[in-house]
């Protein structure tokens, strides 16, 4: 029955089954999303293909900065090991990108090697040419920091328009690329130099769209006194403010990240805090990896879609034998008024539409005549995926992040802040008196009875009528003051004893003291009377 539908049509009612989330990534992409790409030269203009090795490979971390912030210096720090290739000094010492990466045994593979070897994701490199290749390597080394990323250094960022040249290649189009394709981008600043050059603010630029990966660390900061730091961290955040155009306050941890002695240890639990954010921060890669891959897809989808609108409004007012040359410097110039017409006819927001100086200099060399007309299907079948195979792709994202749940960054740096006295607020707030013998709230009980006994126990127990009215005086909040009630009254009697009312006056001078409260209360913070009840 029906017989007149097509196989086609049918196929389309069906949908997808995918046995993990890279698997559908990878063949949305070959069969819905490319052949749209394909047909308007969609890698002409922004972006190369993507390949099975871009769906499969570990989350990678890029560092960019200029010379002397330390960016080679923050991996050794992180993975706890020298790496083939690696060059640490004041002076301009990495003049390579280098991939650090996992491998079975310590060595380098040269560009040229990279880019032919399908298993890593860097084969559409090779555009970039020699001069590029010449400058780009592998470090690979058995690390357990690299088994769940990679780390691209990259090279530092110079001042002057004779250094730009100099390069040989398109440093800014290299980190673009980059920048595709990686989870996290870290921006490394000197404390001790703050000015941002006419590259760096190139670059920066370049990173558009993908402010979600940035992340800015001030580093060295142990070198500069508290109050110069505060003004060295406003004159940054300044700075960035002109550059990333984005209503948000872009995140900047500050420290000093290597192993040696704080110069000036002031700041160190400051240190210590920002250096746990930006591990807990890298730690997440792999487990959200696959997110990151389908975010990704999306905005290169949405971006494609834009494209093929683009180009097919151009081929559609060109003339079909006379003027050709002059109508297409027309179409050029007025590009922008394309833009707009395409954003009301469509329904875009301008935020998906390329960059309107960048598209100009790109369509100068293009031939129009070779440009393809709308063709429905093409778009039809982009916006079925977004709209059906993207959802079912986003429920399978939460399946495997359930089933992984301890997929985190292991190893180097991340292994010392992770347990034993040495990890962050061990000792403090909540923590206090861990490993003391004696109940760490007993020191100040006896102050605490004098305001227990003008409470009116009752065989021993206070209500918690009158509990509240000695509470509400430290003028926390009641989220925060029934948290601690609900702590404090450990055999859930609904009063409170001496050692309760103790314990639930510790609580509240931890939280004044602007520490976290505990999820449940910890084994030490227990009073030594309820311990045989536990």
């Amino acid at each position: 029955m029906f017989s007149w539908v097509s196989k086609d049509a049918r196929r389309k009612k069906e949908p997808e089954l995918f046995q993990t989330v890279a698997e559908g990534l990878r063949q949305l992409y070959s069969q819905k999303l490319l052949p749209l790409e394909e047909h308007y030269r969609f890698h002409d203009f922004h972006s190369p293909a993507l390949e099975d090795a871009d769906f499969d490979n570990k989350p990678m971390v890029l560092l960019v900065g200029q010379y002397s912030t330390g960016k080679t210096t923050f991996i050794r720090h992180l993975i706890e090991q020298d790496f083939p290739g690696m060059r640490i000094g004041p002076e301009p010492t990495t003049d390579s990108f280098i991939a650090v990466m996992h491998g079975p045994t310590e060595g380098m593979v040269p560009g040229n090697a990279l880019v032919v070897d399908p298993r890593r994701p860097f084969r559409k490199l090779n555009a970039f040419g020699n001069a590029f290749l010449n400058r780009f390597m592998c470090a690979q080394l058995p690390n357990r920091v690299l088994d769940s990323i990679s780390i691209i250094d990259t090279p530092g960022i110079l001042s002057g328009e004779k250094q730009r040249i100099s390069r040989g290649y398109d440093f800014a189009a290299v980190l673009e690329w980059f920048a595709e394709r990686v989870d996290r981008i870290i921006l490394l600043f000197d404390a001790h130099k703050l000015d941002i050059s006419d590259e760096f603010s190139e670059v920066i630029k370049a990173l558009k769209n993908h402010e979600d990966k940035i992340r800015v660390v001030l580093n060295k900061a142990d070198q500069i006194e508290t109050q110069q730091l505060m003004r060295v961290y406003g004159a940054l955040m300044w700075s960035l403010g002109k550059i990333i155009n984005t209503p948000e306050v872009v995140r900047v941890y500050i420290g000093s990240f290597w192993s040696h002695p704080l110069l000036i240890p002031d700041n160190r639990k400051l240190f210590e805090a920002e250096e746990q954010d930006l591990f807990k921060d890298i730690q997440s890669l792999p487990r959200n990896a696959a997110l990151r891959k389908l975010n990704d897809l999306i905005k290169r989808a949405r971006l494609a879609k834009v494209h093929a609108y683009i180009i097919s409004s151009l081929k559609k007012e060109m003339p079909n034998v006379f003027g050709k040359e002059s109508k297409k410097k027309e179409l050029v110039n007025n590009l922008g008024e394309i833009y707009a017409k395409i954003e009301r006819e469509h329904q875009i927001s301008p935020g998906d539409f390329p960059s309107l100086r960048k598209m100009q200099e790109l369509l100068q060399t293009q031939d129009f005549s070779k440009f393809q007309a709308l063709k429905p299907k093409l778009l039809d079948t982009v916006d079925d995926m977004l709209a059906n195979d993207i959802a079912r792709l986003m429920v399978m994202v939460r399946q495997e992040e359930s089933l992984m749940p301890s997929q985190v960054v292991k190893g180097g740096a991340f292994d010392g802040t992770m347990n034993g006295p040495f990890g962050h607020g061990y000792g403090e707030g909540a923590g206090e008196g861990i490993d003391d013998v004696e109940w760490v709230v007993g020191k100040d009980k006896p102050t605490y009875d004098e305001i227990f006994y003008t409470l009116s126990p009752v065989n021993g127990k206070i209500t918690g009528a009158n509990a509240k009215k000695e509470m509400v005086k430290s003028k926390l909040p009641n989220t925060v003051l029934g948290k601690i009630w609900k702590l404090a009254d450990v055999d859930k009697d609904g009063l409170l004893d001496d050692e309760e009312f103790a314990l639930a006056n510790h609580l509240i001078k931890v939280k004044l003291e602007g520490h976290e409260l505990p999820t449940d209360l910890p084994p030490h913070l227990i009073p030594p009377s309820k311990r045989r009840l536990e």
